[in-house]
């Protein structure tokens, strides 16, 4: 039976990244995948350009940018993996890539550059990659683990779960990590979607169909949790990166509050179009700031007749109330098949934060997605897949 020093489950960013880790430090590794190609997320990230970290994805910039149920793990392998790092990395290989918004670094080219680079650096490091092959069980006696695959039998000293959440199902996302855990006696905290468009019920869809295809900016706001970018409407609700972020917080029956003019004054903007445009409804007023069909819906939700130059201020506060605060209730999200990341997952409590070794269970490792930390929009995640992985890879 094949013996390895490390067997890590999961080819995706977390895991090849603890390979090329592990690797480095002359210990034989095998990646098992069941997926036909490794990296399979990598390749669909940002539209096909893989925004691949974040410059603020770091200890400090990114304390309040993690979701855990305790929000201070990630920083030990954050402070210890930089972006800067990562990026060494990239430059290295001569891959070109820019930043775009909020610290956002993506791809010149296609995302496949990053697998290619990432198994670069596997073979470099000697690295075994077995791919269409499925984990069927897992044993752990006093002489280290036992796995069965679909293929063969092999036996490890330590084992590195870098198997995913449970998004894009389509892609082979599976609940194994979870199931793992449990079996090692791990608790695993409540799983949701996350980075994920919201939904609305019917009736209100109906209400809202007109806009299907149009974006604007906004300020989303869900408690006191808010983020200002794109907004999108679609055929069932909600999408952008504005709504994907505040899907992380976001629980079923509350309700979110849009800013249509973000960073703008209102009631000054509104002041402006009476004086300047009196003979106007609101509906055409609004249109001055918004898409035509977007001010002609707010205009009718308004309820607000006659001509924008007779309205009192009391009026314009109202209209002013809805710009800044257009307050909407979704009923849900599109779930796991569109959703990014999955939120929570092995808990935290039970993971050495600088080793992400389980506390209990020597030489098993949890890393990435399958972790309770969850990142923002924008190359947190690959940041934490990236840090943990490395982390790992200098204990496995």
């Amino acid at each position: 039976m094949p013996h390895y020093d490390v067997v890590v489950l999961g080819a995706g960013a977390a895991g090849m990244m603890a390979a090329i880790e592990a690797g480095k430090r002359g210990r034989s590794v095998l990646v098992v995948d069941h997926a036909k190609f490794a990296g399979e997320k990598i390749r669909i990230s940002g539209g096909g350009r893989c925004n691949f970290t974040n410059i603020h994805a770091t200890h400090d910039k990114g304390r309040d940018r993690f979701l855990s149920d305790n929000p201070r793990f990630a920083l030990s392998a954050l402070s210890r993996y930089t972006p800067e790092m990562f990026v060494a990395m990239v430059q290295r290989h001569g891959i070109r890539y820019h930043e775009k918004t909020l610290g956002q670094l993506f791809c010149d080219g296609p995302a496949t550059q990053i697998n290619t680079m990432l198994l670069g650096e596997m073979r470099q490091a000697g690295v075994t990659l077995v791919l269409e092959t499925a984990v069927e069980r897992v044993s752990k006696d006093d002489t280290g683990f036992s796995v069965e695959l679909s293929t063969s039998s092999i036996t490890c000293d330590s084992l590195v779960v870098a198997t995913g959440g449970k998004s894009i199902p389509k892609m082979g996302a599976s609940g194994l990590g979870y199931q793992l855990a449990a079996q090692f006696g791990l608790r695993v905290t409540e799983t949701r979607p996350a980075l994920v468009p919201l939904t609305f019920e019917t009736r209100a869809l109906e209400r809202l169909k007109e806009l299907a295809g149009i974006a604007t900016d906004a300020v989303v706001r869900h408690g006191k949790t808010a983020f200002e970018e794109a907004l999108l409407f679609t055929h069932r609700g909600l999408s952008g990166p504005a709504i994907l972020q505040i899907s992380s917080y976001w629980r079923e029956g509350d309700a979110i509050a849009i800013d249509l003019l973000p960073g703008r004054d209102a009631a000054e903007a509104l002041r402006a179009v009476r004086k300047a445009t009196p003979k106007v409804q609101v509906q055409t007023a609004l249109g001055a700031f918004l898409p035509k069909k977007l001010a002609q819906l707010l205009g009718e939700d308004l309820n607000l007749p006659g001509m924008i130059g007779d309205f009192s201020d009391k009026k314009l506060a109202a209209v002013e109330a809805t710009l800044k605060g257009w307050t909407l209730k979704p009923v849900g999200s599109e779930g796991y098949r569109t959703a990014e990341v999955t939120l929570g997952g092995v808990d935290t409590r039970d993971l050495d934060a600088k080793t992400l070794a389980a506390r209990n269970v020597p030489g098993l490792f949890f890393v990435g997605e399958v972790v309770d930390v969850t990142g923002w929009l924008g190359g947190y995640n690959f940041q934490w897949a990236w840090a943990s992985g490395w982390a790992a890879g200098q204990a496995a």
